[in-house]
C-alpha cells in the first residue's frame, strides 16, 4: 500500500502531514520519496510526479459530508476543482460584486466565454485566460497552450475565433533570463496563432522587476457566432450523451489547476513541468472547423472545452445542473497503462466535450472522422445529481455534484490597507536626456519585435492595428479591442488605478469612435494570506466595478490568478487586474495628424508621477493619480467621428504621446516641465484637427501645429528638439535588445 500525503492550503505546508488514503496500484510502481520535511511526492515508475494536495480542514469538511473514505480519484477531483484556479474560493465575494448584466449581454459569467449582442445578426463570444506558471516553467508551450485554450472556449460555443489580444508582464529585458521568457512566450502565441489562423489584434507588454520569476501571460480571445444559436457548456437533458473528441489523452499537464494555484518554486522549471501542457496548433485548427460544422447541424446539445483539471473538470462542470456517469476506461489514449486519476485530470491540450442525442452520434461522428479526430462515446448525462466515473467496471468515483462543482467552502483572508505613496522629488537631470529614458523604457518603446511575428490581417477583418485599439470589420460597424493596465500605479492606490485601467481602455476605444461594449478580466495578485494582498484584491474589485459601470460596459467574465510569487527571486508580482475591452463604432483607418494640424490638449486631471514611467526611471515618487472624470469620453467620440485625431495621454505622458502621433511638430507648454511632460494621469486627450469648430465641445488648450523637420517642445523656459532619428532610436530601444540578425 502506498501512501498519500495531505497538505495544507497553497502557499503553506504542514509539518504534521498526514496519510489519508491508500493507492489502489502495484506495489512495484510506486514509492513515496520525501523531498523535504514536509511533503512527499508519489512517484509512478514511468510516470511523471504527481501531487495529492488537499487541506485538513477540506479532508474534515469533506468526511462530514460523505460519511465515508474518499478514493483516489476523488481527492485529486477535490484537489484540483476546490483549487482557487477552479473555484475562486478567495475571490467570489468580491467577484458577485461586479456589474456583469446589460442590454447587450446575451450570457454572462459562469460558461467558457460570455455571449453578447452586437448586432441583430452577429454576437461575441469572448473570453480571457491567464497562463502565467506554466509559460514560467516552459514558455513556449504555456504561452502556446494559453491561446489553445482560450480558443477552444470560444469554440465551445459554436462561434468562430476572429480575434486574440495578449497582455503580458516580465521582469526586466536588461536581464538574460527575462529576455529569454519574452522571446519564446511572443514565439509561443505568434506560432500558435499564425497556424490556427486567428489573428493578434492588440497586446501591451510591461516591465518590472517584481514579475522577475513570475511573469504574467493573459490572452483574450474573441469569436462571432448567431445570437439565436450560440451554445453554452451546461447540459440540458438526462439520457444524452457525452461524447470525448479530439487529441488523446496523456500524462501531460497532470495537476495543472492545482499548480496554477500556489506560488513557484525554487526549482520549478524541473519540478514542475510535468504540469505544463504541449500543444498541438493543427489539431486545434481541425477542432475549430468540426466543431463549427457540428454546431450548424443543430444537433450539438451543449459543448466544453477540456482546459484546468481536463476531463474530470469539464465533464463534472458540464453536468453540475444534472449528474453524469463516465466510463473512465473509455478515453482514447496515448499513452499504456494510464490509471484513472491521470485518465481524469490530465490537461492534455486540444480535447471537446459535448453533449448529443444518441441517435445524433453516427452523422457527428462522420463530420469527426472527416477531419480525421478521433471520438469516444464515454458517458451520459444522468437525472441523479451526483458524478459517477467507473474505470474497468469499478466505481472510482461517487460525489454528489453540487459539493464537488460548488461545494468548495470560501477561504476569507485577513485584510490590512496600506499606503505606499511616497513624497515627491523632482528628478535631476537635462530634460532632453529625460525625455529619451522615458521614450526608450519598454514600457513605452516599440513593440515591433513582438507584433512581426503575429499575423495581423489573417481572416481579412482587421481595419488597423495601430494606436491604442484594433479594429476588426464586421457587417456595417466595427469591432475594437483593447487590453491591459498599470500596474504601479494599482500598487500604490487599488481602487483608483483598478478603476482608471478600465477608463483607460475605455478611452483607448474613444479614440476609434467606439462605445464599450464589455469588460473581460484576469486579477492576478500575489498570495491572499498576505493581509495587504487579500485587501489589494477587495479594492482592485470594487474599483473596476464602479468604472464598468459608469462607462457602461459590464464584466462579463474572465479568471483570478492567485500566488504569483517567486520563492527564486523572492518577488510578489504587482497587483495586475488586466482587462480586455471590447467595443463597437464606425469602420475607419487610424491615421495620424497632418501637417498644418493644429495640435491641443482636451481633458483635465490632477498632475501625478506615483507608478509613472518616469517614476521607474529616477524614483520620484509623488501620489498616483485620481480616478479619472469618464463623461469626456463621448465628446471625444464625437469628436473623432468628425475627423479629429485623438490619442490617450497615458504611458509615457504627454512625451510619449507627441513622439508617436506628432514625430514632427512645435509646442509650446505652460507650467513646470516635469509634470506637464511626463504626468499619466488618465482624463486627458492630445488631440489634433484642422477644422476649429469640431474641438469646440472639447474646451481644448492648444499647443501648437504638426509639421517642421523635428519635434521641438517649449516648456518652462527650455528648448527641448527631438530629431525624428533620436525619437526613433529611443523608441526602438526593445527591438534592439530582442532583435537578432
Amino acid at each position: 500500500m502506498v501512501l498519500i500525503v495531505l497538505f495544507t492550503p497553497p502557499g503553506f505546508f504542514a509539518d504534521n502531514s498526514q496519510v489519508i488514503a491508500p493507492l489502489p496500484l502495484p506495489r512495484n510502481r510506486l514509492t513515496v520519496h520525501p523531498e523535504d520535511n514536509h511533503m512527499h511526492t508519489i512517484i509512478i515508475a514511468g510516470v511523471q510526479p504527481f501531487c495529492i494536495m488537499v487541506s485538513a480542514g477540506d479532508q474534515a469538511y469533506i468526511e462530514e459530508q460523505l460519511q465515508r473514505p474518499i478514493t483516489p480519484l476523488e481527492y485529486a477531483c477535490f484537489e484540483n476543482l476546490w483549487s482557487e484556479h477552479c473555484s475562486y474560493r478567495s475571490t467570489k465575494p468580491f467577484l458577485k460584486t461586479l456589474p456583469t448584466t446589460g442590454e447587450n449581454v446575451l450570457l454572462g459569467p459562469g460558461d467558457d466565454a460570455a455571449i453578447v449582442k452586437f448586432s441583430d445578426e452577429i454576437a461575441l463570444a469572448i473570453g480571457m485566460e491567464s497562463h502565467n506558471h506554466p509559460s514560467y516553467v516552459d514558455p513556449y508551450d504555456g504561452a502556446a497552450t494559453g491561446v489553445g485554450g482560450i480558443v477552444r472556449d470560444i469554440i465551445s460555443m459554436g462561434a468562430k475565433p476572429i480575434a486574440l489580444m495578449d497582455p503580458l508582464y516580465f521582469g526586466p529585458i536588461t536581464e538574460e533570463k527575462n529576455r529569454y521568457l519574452l522571446e519564446h512566450v511572443v514565439q509561443g502565441i505568434g506560432d500558435y496563432g499564425n497556424c490556427i489562423g486567428v489573428p493578434v489584434v492588440r497586446g501591451e507588454v510591461r516591465f518590472d522587476e517584481r514579475y522577475s520569476g513570475n511573469p504574467l501571460v493573459n490572452v483574450v480571445s474573441v469569436g462571432i457566432v448567431d445570437p439565436e444559436t450560440y451554445l453554452t457548456a451546461r447540459v440540458k437533458k438526462p439520457g444524452n450523451r457525452l461524447v470525448l473528441y479530439g487529441a488523446s489523452t496523456g500524462r501531460d499537464g497532470l495537476g495543472g489547476a492545482s499548480f496554477a494555484s500556489r506560488d513557484l518554486s525554487e526549482d520549478a522549471e524541473a519540478e514542475d513541468r510535468p504540469c505544463v501542457q504541449v500543444g498541438d496548433p493543427y489539431t486545434e485548427k481541425l477542432l475549430i472547423d468540426a466543431t463549427l460544422e457540428m454546431a450548424a447541424t443543430g444537433t450539438v446539445v451543449s459543448c466544453r472545452d477540456l482546459g484546468a483539471a481536463g476531463l474530470a473538470g469539464a465533464s463534472s462542470e458540464m453536468s453540475s445542473s444534472f449528474g453524469a456517469r463516465i466510463e473512465a476506461d473509455r478515453v482514447h489514449l496515448r499513452e499504456t497503462g494510464m490509471n484513472e486519476v491521470e485518465i481524469m485530470l490530465a490537461e492534455s491540450q486540444e480535447r471537446m466535450l459535448m453533449e448529443v442525442a444518441e441517435e445524433d452520434i453516427p452523422a457527428l461522428a462522420a463530420i469527426l472522422e472527416k477531419y480525421s479526430l478521433t471520438w469516444r462515446d464515454i458517458g451520459e448525462v444522468t437525472e441523479e445529481r451526483r458524478y459517477v466515473v467507473t474505470f474497468n467496471g469499478t466505481v472510482v468515483c461517487d460525489l454528489p455534484i453540487d459539493l464537488l462543482v460548488e461545494g468548495a467552502p470560501g477561504e476569507e483572508w485577513e485584510s490590512r490597507a496600506y499606503t505606499k505613496e511616497e513624497p515627491y522629488t523632482a528628478p535631476e537631470g537635462d530634460l532632453k536626456e529625460l525625455c529619451l529614458a522615458v521614450l526608450s523604457h519598454p514600457d513605452v518603446a516599440s513593440k515591433e519585435w513582438i507584433s512581426r511575428q503575429y499575423d495581423h490581417h489573417v481572416q481579412l477583418r482587421t481595419v488597423s492595428t495601430a494606436g491604442g485599439a484594433g479594429l476588426l470589420r464586421l457587417g456595417d460597424s466595427a469591432l475594437s479591442l483593447s487590453c491591459g493596465c498599470s500596474p504601479r500605479q494599482i500598487e500604490l492606490r487599488p481602487y483608483d488605478g483598478a478603476a482608471n485601467t478600465v477608463y483607460e481602455n475605455a478611452a483607448n476605444l474613444a479614440c476609434v469612435a467606439s462605445t464599450p461594449l464589455c469588460v473581460v478580466n484576469c486579477l492576478n495578485f500575489a498570495s491572499p494570506v498576505h493581509p495587504e494582498i487579500y485587501w489589494q484584491i477587495g479594492e482592485v474589485v470594487r474599483g473596476m466595478g464602479d468604472m464598468a459601470t459608469a462607462v457602461g460596459a459590464p464584466v462579463v467574465g474572465g479568471n483570478v490568478s492567485l500566488y504569483n510569487e517567486s520563492d527564486e527571486f523572492g518577488t510578489q508580482i504587482l497587483p495586475t487586474p488586466s482587462i480586455g475591452m471590447a467595443g463597437k463604432g464606425p469602420v475607419m483607418c487610424y491615421t495620424l495628424p497632418e501637417d498644418g494640424a493644429i495640435l491641443a490638449i482636451a481633458g483635465t486631471s490632477t498632475p501625478a508621477l506615483g507608478g509613472s514611467v518616469l517614476d521607474s526611471i529616477t524614483g520620484c515618487g509623488g501620489p498616483a493619480p485620481d480616478v479619472a472624470d469618464p463623461s469626456i469620453l463621448e465628446k471625444i467620440r464625437s469628436f473623432v467621428k468628425q475627423g479629429g485625431f485623438a490619442a490617450d495621454i497615458s504611458a509615457g505622458g504627454l512625451v510619449a504621446a507627441l513622439a508617436e502621433s506628432a514625430l514632427r511638430a512645435s509646442v509650446t507648454l505652460e507650467g513646470d516641465a516635469i509634470p506637464v511632460l511626463f504626468d499619466e494621469s488618465p482624463g486627458r486627450f492630445l488631440i489634433a484637427y484642422t477644422d476649429e469648430s469640431i474641438a469646440k465641445e472639447l474646451d481644448a488648450v492648444e499647443i501648437g501645429t504638426v509639421g517642421g523637420d523635428e519635434l521641438i517642445i517649449a516648456v518652462d523656459g527650455t528648448l527641448i528638439r527631438l530629431t525624428p532619428q533620436e525619437t526613433q532610436a529611443a523608441q526602438n530601444a526593445l527591438t534592439s535588445v530582442m532583435y537578432v540578425e
